[in-house]
């Protein structure tokens, strides 16, 4: 890669090589939208890939307990991007009364990881591109650009693919998916540099209001504000080269401890 790129540049131009990747192998695929920032840059970067398009379903997990500036957020967008959204709800667990008054630990596995599992199962998706980031929480930092899945969805951590030299296993068996995570080597602040340099929209959680802010979002049972007065891009970048608080921090400890996330990842958590 030349030496005149920039770092923005740089992280562009490798995510755009693994999503053309990926769809090169696989063309049975979605990309999961949570909504947030980095799954809105991921979006933004695929469009990019493919000419202003995505050749693809984007996938919503809805749990039914998302901030609705999410729901609105969602509708407007994929509207205007003319997406081919998929939304899909574990509607049993649902029914049964599972939600955030269960322990965070169920209510984030029946109403996430369950309600995924029910959508590839039933769209027959191979593979599922995802903004996640190394950096965002130290069990995603054992993650691999290309990651199998089993037969059941887990993730073995302790068996991934050794991926030297940005040589990946692009590769699955018939019982396996992959998930792909084209953010993977983004760091938060480069996210909103991102955001910046190509004016993406992101919902207006995370711009302070009334001395708070969300860095992380997701159900409004489960995120809290920070303390924060940054109300725009610009004042958000130098928020985050200031401080060593982490950026998950407003969301539930119970969910958000290693042991917990690590065990909700081994059974297919995003």
């Amino acid at each position: 890669m030349s030496n005149n790129l920039s770092h923005l540049d740089a992280l562009e131009n490798n995510s755009i090589f693994i999503i053309r990747e990926a769809y090169s192998q696989f063309r049975n695929v979605a990309i999961l939208w949570s909504i947030g920032k980095d799954s809105t840059t991921l979006l933004w970067l695929v469009r990019k890939a493919f000419f202003g398009q995505i050749p693809f379903p984007v996938l919503h997990i809805d749990t039914t307990y998302k901030f609705p500036e999410i729901y609105d957020f969602r509708e407007k967008y994929a509207k205007e991007w003319g997406l081919n959204l998929l939304v899909t709800k574990n509607e049993e667990a649902l029914a049964a009364g599972m939600g955030p008054d269960k322990s965070k630990f169920q209510c984030c596995n029946d109403l996430k990881t369950v309600a995924l599992k029910q959508a590839i199962a039933k769209y027959k998706f191979n593979a599922l591109y995802l903004g996640i980031r190394r950096d965002e929480h130290g069990i995603r930092a054992k993650e691999r650009v290309f990651s199998p899945r089993d037969e059941d969805f887990e993730w073995d951590y302790k068996n991934q693919p050794p991926e030297l030299w940005d040589q990946y296993k692009t590769k699955a068996t018939e019982e396996e998916h992959l998930r792909v995570h084209p953010l993977l080597g983004w760091r938060e602040i480069d996210i909103w540099e991102y955001t910046k340099r190509e004016n993406i929209p992101v919902n207006d959680l995370y711009y302070a209001k009334d001395g708070k802010r969300y860095r992380s979002i997701g159900c409004h049972t489960c995120c809290g504000p920070i303390d924060s007065n940054a109300g725009t891009v610009d004042e958000i970048i130098t928020e985050l080269a200031n401080t060593d608080i982490s950026e998950r921090s407003g969301r539930a400890q119970d969910k958000e401890d290693d042991y917990m996330m690590q065990k909700l990842r081994s059974l297919g958590y995003m």
